[in-house]
């Protein structure tokens, strides 16, 4: 547990600006993400050196296919979220609340991290399974320290984050997958309990402070699957970047969405053909 940096006081409250939801948390509780916590006046990131998930990956797996490739990535997160999506992969940590009573995780220091990272030969950390924008003070020290080793830092994000917590992290960043799940508010709305804009605003701010950016966009049938949509995600992703790369994933049924059928293979080359009509560089992933 430590003090957090991104909040500012605002009269019997205390404003949280690390993610978009801005909340207004009150003495005793924390704010949507259940980790960064009203104690005696100070907000604290409950998580701080406690790590839920940690693994080495292929920093393919992120996914991404156009920074470090052929190299392996030290992957960490911890548990929380600021989203509540239905369809989400790793709910047993993301929504702790629903299944843990406490918050969990191994106790760690950034220097240990950077350490393990240099053992076992991976060229970067990777701040992912969770959102790592609601630790992001965990991932500042870790990563600004893994930057002085020679390490790269990898942020695998929903995106919905501030302009000060951009501001904050930039510096010490050097590539971000984002996810656009769709582009549409109501989708955002209804399935994330979030809104598209601050996404799309973090995408611009990203790209335009120099961060490798890689798009991801799972494909759910029925949700965010038509045409029309695909087609706005891909000018959108064009008009920042044209040689951006976008990941189309395939859906699997999960968590609250198990009744939703597995993407079809139809389905996402009709979304590749229309990526590549406007994007260098379209993949097709899980299948």
């Amino acid at each position: 547990m430590k003090k957090c940096v991104l909040y500012k006081k605002e009269k019997n409250n205390l404003k949280c600006i690390a993610c978009s939801h801005q909340c207004l948390i009150s003495k005793g509780k924390t704010g949507i993400c259940g980790v960064r916590g009203n104690i005696d006046g100070q907000l604290y990131l409950l998580v701080y050196g406690r790590i839920a998930a940690k693994h080495i990956d292929p920093v393919e797996k992120k996914p991404l296919y156009h920074f470090l490739p052929n190299t392996y990535t030290y992957s960490i997160g911890t548990v929380g979220c600021n989203f509540r999506c239905g369809f989400c992969q790793n709910y047993d940590i993301a929504q702790f609340k629903e299944f843990h009573k406490n918050i969990f995780g191994e106790k760690i220091t950034s220097k240990q991290i950077v350490e393990e990272t240099l053992k076992n030969n991976c060229k970067s950390i990777a701040y992912t399974y969770n959102e790592p924008t609601i630790f992001i003070e965990f991932v500042h020290d870790t990563a600004k320290l893994a930057k002085n080793q020679g390490l790269k830092n990898i942020m695998v994000t929903n995106g919905y984050m501030t302009k000060e917590c951009l501001e904050y992290i930039a510096p010490y960043i050097d590539a971000m997958n984002i996810d656009l799940k769709s582009f549409n508010d109501e989708f955002y709305k209804k399935i994330c309990r979030a809104r598209l804009q601050p996404v799309l605003d973090t995408i611009k701010r990203a790209h335009e402070k120099g961060i490798h950016i890689e798009i991801t966009t799972l494909i759910i049938p029925g949700e965010n699957d038509s045409e029309k949509e695909l087609e706005k995600i891909a000018k959108f992703i064009a008009s920042i970047d044209k040689n951006i790369p976008w990941h189309i994933s395939r859906f699997f049924p999960m968590y609250k969405m198990k009744d939703k059928p597995v993407t079809s293979i139809a389905k996402l080359k009709q979304a590749e053909k229309i990526g590549k009509k406007y994007l260098k560089y379209v993949y097709v992933g899980n299948v």
